[in-house]
């Protein structure tokens, strides 16, 4: 973490980074809680509601879904209305949510509360844009980058004990509790220390172009979770949603080709640094995020196919470990970046995070030291190189006059990504599990996440060098 250093704000005020930095965390963390405290208290959740996994399983996907859609625009809002305001007001509708889901008696209300949570989705984004406007130096800012975005992999491991432990000393409700608490604290020090920055003010929001993006990204999300189901799937829904998505979308580009201010200036569509970086961070979340959050924790947990875990039990065996190790290395690949390349570092990420996942395939589902360590080389791979590469290329490749563009639609990839990967691998898990007694499931779930993620590997290739963010040379980053 970078030492207290003074610089000016926008506003002339004078900033203490190292107070913005801590602010900005504690906004990260309080969203982060909505998915990682909650990934041990998912079988939990399913038994206090009177449900099942994949019913619980659709609340994940449901916040996710929620997440991806307001992260399309939030960002751009941020930097028309103020990021310091925006954010503000997306943690106090986050604080809203996870007392809603804190009081849920049934099924329907906890999906609510999760849905209203996921307004929160653009967190991480819109932190790293306010962190970057008040950091000119590449390193000191890939360090803090790294700081931040390795919240993505779990609070330390803090978030899952802490997690486990509450779901079954209190039950899942207390989880809830505590996210509002954190949620509270955020406001607080986001009030006291953070710096407003409107780099488009005067900018008209294009809220008619809102609309049909977000229809289209919604409608696609529900013709691919449905499609998830597999025998049980609806597919005249499935494949209606997909058109209406098309519909949507040509609306969309029609509408953006005729504002004089768009959400999304359709040249901006076209280049790699746009599709490139959006396709790899999709395929990177539906491959490795409900490998680590969902099938792990459910083997683990599992007493006849797995090792019969209680559930804090089994957040200090994985997830602890998994976050921990992310939080340590992610600053440094943050710093490293600037200097040894973001896509070098990534593609060092991804193939790193195949590599473990068929390793808890074949041999992990049968060895609970291999299926620890396993983890333990994704929390390195993925939480913390990976996913942190992911995230700043999202800012460093940004166009400087729509700085919330890409950032905000590389948050919709990591979210949609995510929801993909809770409505897909679990189904692959529950479709080829031949009886309870067996690891047949969780192995292909893995092997199928394994597969996604060296497409991800592929992809990354086609994303261009960020020279603006790098001070190698160039040969040195190819």
């Amino acid at each position: 973490m970078t030492a207290p250093v003074l610089t000016s704000a926008p506003t002339g005020r004078p900033v203490r980074i190292a107070a913005l930095t801590a602010a900005l965390l504690a906004a990260c963390v309080a969203f982060q809680l909505n998915a990682s405290m909650l990934s041990p208290v998912l079988v939990t959740m399913a038994r206090e509601l009177h449900s099942d996994d994949a019913t619980i399983g659709l609340s994940q996907t449901l916040f996710f879904t929620v997440a991806a859609v307001f992260s399309l625009f939030l960002p751009r809002l941020s930097d028309i209305f103020g990021r310091k305001r925006v954010l503000l007001g997306m943690l106090a509708v986050m604080f809203a949510g996870s007392v809603v889901a804190a009081l849920a008696l049934n099924v329907e209300m906890l999906f609510v509360g999760r849905i209203v949570q996921g307004v929160a989705g653009p967190v991480v984004p819109i932190c790293l844009l306010m962190l970057r406007s008040e950091i000119s130096d590449p390193r000191r800012d890939g360090a803090a980058m790294g700081l931040l975005t390795a919240v993505n992999g779990g609070i330390a491991g803090v978030d899952a004990i802490a997690g486990g432990w509450l779901a079954t000393a209190f039950g899942f409700r207390s989880v809830f509790w505590a996210i509002a608490a954190v949620t509270v604290v955020a406001v607080v020090m986001l009030a006291a220390w953070g710096v407003e920055s409107r780099p488009s003010a005067g900018v008209r929001m294009d809220w008619w172009g809102v609309v049909p993006l977000a229809v289209s990204l919604g409608a696609l999300l529900t013709g691919l979770n449905e499609a998830g189901k597999l025998s049980a799937a609806n597919w005249p829904l499935v494949i209606g949603s997909l058109l209406v998505a098309v519909l949507a979308f040509a609306a969309f580009w029609a509408i953006e080709n005729r504002r004089s201010e768009p959400l999304i200036p359709t040249p901006y569509l076209k280049p790699r640094s746009t599709w490139a970086l959006l396709l790899t961070t999709l395929l990177t979340m539906t491959g490795v995020f409900a490998v680590v959050n969902g099938l792990v924790t459910s083997i683990a947990q599992n007493p006849d196919a797995g090792f019969g875990m209680a559930p804090d039990v089994a957040s200090l065996a994985f997830l602890t470990p998994y976050a921990l190790v992310g939080w340590v290395v992610g600053p440094l690949a943050g710093r490293l970046a600037p200097t040894l390349g973001y896509r070098r570092i990534l593609r060092i990420g991804l193939g790193g995070s195949v590599i473990g996942t068929l390793i808890m395939a074949f041999v992990g589902v049968h060895s609970l030291p291999v299926l620890i360590a396993a983890t333990v080389l994704l929390g390195i791979t993925y939480a913390g190189i990976a996913n942190i590469m992911l995230n700043g290329l999202g800012i460093v490749l940004s166009p400087a006059a729509n700085p919330g563009f890409l950032p905000g639609l590389n948050a919709g990839a990591f979210n949609l990504g995510a929801g993909l990967s809770f409505a897909l691998l679990p189904a692959i898990q529950i479709a080829t599990g031949a009886t309870g007694h067996s690891t047949t499931g969780y192995s292909a779930g893995m092997v199928l996440g394994a597969v996604i993620t060296a497409a991800a590997f592929a992809v990354s290739f086609l994303i261009p060098r960020p020279v603006s963010a790098e001070v190698a040379a160039p040969e040195a980053t190819r």
